[in-house]
């Protein structure tokens, strides 16, 4: 059996693949020592996967938990990375509500423009060079 090729992988995943644009663009500008983590939160099927998702409920996985979590500066940004047609599950949408409830900021993030947008409406400084003001 051959490995898919990455087109393939490409076209099964998009989410991941935007998702690794969006990270690569947080390392890039955001100050140093900031933390990017992807909270990896899903079992995928099988026969097993009730089993595994049993005992990382219990482990502390919790349903719905945002792709990235962007820690900097003192300030924690929760991102959830979707495709162009994605849409929120209902854990999803719990999750969101329950950060935002909390006072963290929460973004749906599609694009890296989107999550470089996400930081700034959120007061997140980063490296990048605002526009220069007229003397």
């Amino acid at each position: 059996m051959t490995a898919p090729s990455p087109a393939r992988l490409r076209r099964g995943r998009p989410e991941a693949d935007i998702q690794r644009q969006i990270v690569a663009l947080l390392r890039a500008v955001l100050p140093k020592g900031a933390i990017v983590h992807h909270a990896a939160n899903e079992v995928g099927g099988g026969r097993h996967a009730r089993a595994r998702q049993a005992i990382l409920a219990g482990m502390g996985v919790h349903a719905g938990f945002s792709d990235l979590v962007v820690l900097s500066e003192g300030r924690a940004l929760f991102l959830e990375v979707k495709s162009a047609r994605g849409r929120l599950s209902p854990a999803q949408t719990g999750f969101r509500d329950g950060v935002q409830a909390q006072g963290f900021a929460w973004a749906l993030v599609r694009s890296p423009e989107d999550a470089l947008s996400a930081l700034g409406t959120h007061g997140f400084r980063t490296r990048l060079a605002g526009p220069r003001r007229p003397r």
